[in-house]
């Protein structure tokens, strides 16, 4: 039982607000992975772009690898979100079939951003935490391509996007037209109109 004049309401109110305070820290570390990759990912720069102190990064994580894990899994999901979006709603260039494929596995933006993407990925790969924490979530970004219908594993259908991309932006040429006309050759009978 509670003691006299305390609310017994406060704990709770304290719990939540301790996970609203986790899950923006772990939103400021995300968005800095996805913009400036592992190396821009620090206590300080963490606890700047989410308006909190910097020992809110310390009480909440046990350490850089722990905060880099946690937003690691929520960059996946923003991915897994992006494409659910692209493939339900048809958004992106408003394309269907292969396109879409394109569309929904690259990230929104130039061929700039596109490149930031790769490059933060490529360097992912160096730290275990973070390299474990995609290959746990990777399966969301595979089960949302799965919902296209195509003629190969999400896996590969990604990998295919993955290669183009990276061929496009190493030889100068615009990443989505490159993406979309291997996808046509790799995958023929399911362009443009052909979407399930």
């Amino acid at each position: 039982m509670p003691a006299a004049g305390v609310d017994a309401g406060a704990g709770d109110g304290r719990r939540v607000r301790g996970a609203r305070r986790r899950a923006a820290l772990v939103d400021a570390a995300a968005d800095l992975l996805r913009s400036g990759g592992p190396a821009a990912v620090s206590h300080r720069a963490v606890a700047e772009r989410a308006g909190a102190s910097l020992s809110s990064t310390t009480y909440y994580f046990s350490g850089l690898d722990d905060l880099l894990a946690a937003a690691g899994e929520r960059a996946a999901r923003h991915w897994a979100e992006h494409a659910s979006s692209v493939v339900r709603d048809g958004l992106g260039l408003g394309r269907e079939g292969t396109r879409t494929l394109a569309d929904a596995v690259l990230p929104t933006g130039d061929d700039e951003a596109i490149r930031a993407h790769y490059e933060h990925l490529a360097s992912a790969g160096r730290l275990p935490v973070l390299a474990a924490a995609y290959a746990r979530e990777r399966t969301l970004l595979d089960d949302e391509v799965a919902r296209l219908g195509l003629p190969v594993a999400p896996t590969v259908a990604v990998a295919l996007v993955d290669g183009g991309a990276l061929s496009a932006l190493s030889e100068g040429r615009p990443v989505r037209e490159h993406v979309a006309a291997l996808l046509d050759a790799a995958l023929p009978g399911t362009t443009s109109g052909s979407r399930p």
